[in-house]
């Protein structure tokens, strides 16, 4: 589960949610044999940028391990992008990965150049780059990894899942150049950043960050100017409502940071996309539809921000120990967001948007929430989770009058930064002081029932959920 897409004639969204840890901004990554990796520098010179690998070792084939396909033409990105400036090398797509090799069959130069010209596409289960409206370029820290392997055969029998597969290559040491100035990461200025491990983007070109004490924000200066004030004003607010609520996220560092890009008034396009990763919220608008004041768009910007900054605690501060526990994170992150966008504004249509975490899940829980993944039906995640949010938020209500906020804060503090399922269902226990309850959600997980909402029902009884029973269906009150 890493992209989720929502599209229709009046908007299409991509949200990049998360990988293998499911905190949304976390990705798992596969074991390794070799971990000095090779040295790579990035120079941005204008519209363009020079990317030069200096390979340790003598090798026939490097793999991209990032090797996406666009979202729209289901072809590699980074051959349409990537020109390869070394005489006897080829860059190729071979079974799921982009791959160099030599012309001669022989091993590939140690030292390679490409001449780069990017785009801001939409990527399949990736980290896309970003393309600012002043020239301005962020890419992800992990796009410049690469593997090695003994032949192009074996390059096209690597699975496209690469999580528990050890490979021989490691994560790439970055170092980042603007000809023209300093680089941003993280909120600051570096006249020369270097990374490795670090799962982030970094930006050349001009930015101006916006302090603020939940969240700053780096704002394309070309953005229609009503979403950038309203980012500006929301974004910071949500943060810091979480931040009073639950303390500083993880170890207390640095303040999370709102990226957004501009690309263009598109005729007949209204869209919004994003990506989330460790302390950073990434989002992009494009389409004439945006150029004036959207209240859908508002709305929806809203949620995303709302719900991803929840990762901030709910993903990253602890994050869940098996896929199969994504419920925890994703439908834990939907209340959140819930509770915080009804705290900052009034007027939000709170039950609406509990009402449908409900109808989904009713929906999606005749078969194993647990296995839903493997079905591809990553909203009973968020959906169910959201369900047993609620009731825990209920007992909670009942145990000492307080809310969803008030029943995580204490999961938070996991000294080995796991919250697991056994966890989560011992404190729902421990607060409510009924066990049936566990029972319940375990049937939903590991089972599925014939009859979802006799489930939820019983479970929002018992919590002091309110709601009723029309024509079958659970209508919240």
């Amino acid at each position: 589960m890493r992209v989720h897409a929502f599209a229709s004639s009046a908007i299409a969204a991509v949200f990049l949610m998360g990988g293998a840890c499911a905190a949304g901004p976390t990705v798992s990554r596969p074991a390794v044999l070799d971990e000095s990796g090779p040295q790579v520098t990035v120079t941005r010179d204008g519209d363009h940028l020079n990317i030069d690998y200096r390979f340790g070792r003598d090798v026939p084939v490097w793999a991209f391990m990032d090797s996406a396909l666009e979202t729209d033409s289901r072809q590699p990105w980074r051959p349409r992008q990537w020109t390869v400036q070394t005489p006897g090398v080829v860059m190729e797509r071979r079974g799921h990965y982009d791959i160099i090799r030599s012309t001669d069959g022989g091993p590939v130069p140690r030292e390679v150049q490409f001449r780069v010209r990017p785009q801001a596409v939409d990527l399949e289960a990736e980290y896309p780059t970003l393309l600012f409206s002043n020239g301005a370029v962020a890419l992800p820290t992990r796009q410049l990894d690469v593997f090695a392997l003994p032949s192009v055969q074996a390059a096209e029998a690597v699975p496209d899942d690469l999580n528990r597969v050890t490979l021989d290559g490691g994560s790439s040491r970055v170092t980042w150049r603007d000809d023209n100035g300093p680089v941003l990461f993280n909120g600051r200025r570096h006249d020369q950043l270097t990374t490795m491990d670090e799962r982030s983007y970094v930006l050349l070109g001009e930015a101006t960050v916006t302090p603020g004490e939940g969240l700053s924000t780096v704002i394309d200066p070309n953005l229609p100017p009503w979403i950038g004030e309203e980012i500006r004003g929301f974004a910071p607010r949500v943060g810091q409502y979480y931040r009073d609520r639950l303390g500083a996220p993880g170890s207390g560092g640095d303040t999370p940071i709102v990226m957004v890009a501009w690309n263009g008034p598109t005729e007949q396009m209204t869209s919004m996309g994003g990506s989330v990763l460790p302390g950073l919220i990434v989002m992009s608008f494009e389409g004439r539809g945006v150029t004036t004041a959207q209240p859908d768009i508002m709305e929806r910007s809203r949620w995303f921000i709302g719900h991803e900054a929840a990762h901030f605690w709910l993903g990253q501060t602890v994050r869940y120990q098996f896929a199969d526990e994504a419920w925890i994170t994703e439908g834990g992150a939907d209340l959140m967001a819930v509770r915080a966008l009804k705290r900052l504004d009034p007027a939000y249509d709170d039950r609406s948007e509990l009402q449908s975490e409900v109808d989904d899940c009713v929906n999606l829980a005749r078969k194993p929430v647990a296995q839903a993944g493997g079905r591809g039906e990553h909203r009973a995640y968020y959906a169910c989770g959201a369900v047993f949010a609620m009731a825990a938020e209920g007992a909670q209500k009942q145990r000492t009058g307080g809310d969803w906020l008030d029943f995580l804060k204490p999961l938070l503090r996991q000294p080995d930064g796991v919250l697991s399922r056994e966890e989560w269902l011992t404190a729902l226990t421990r607060t409510s002081r009924d066990p049936s309850l566990r029972g319940d959600m375990e049937r939903l997980l590991d089972q599925g029932a014939a009859d979802p909402s006799a489930v939820i029902a019983r479970l929002f009884q018992r919590t002091g959920v309110a709601f009723r029973v029309a024509d079958g269906r659970i209508v919240l009150s």
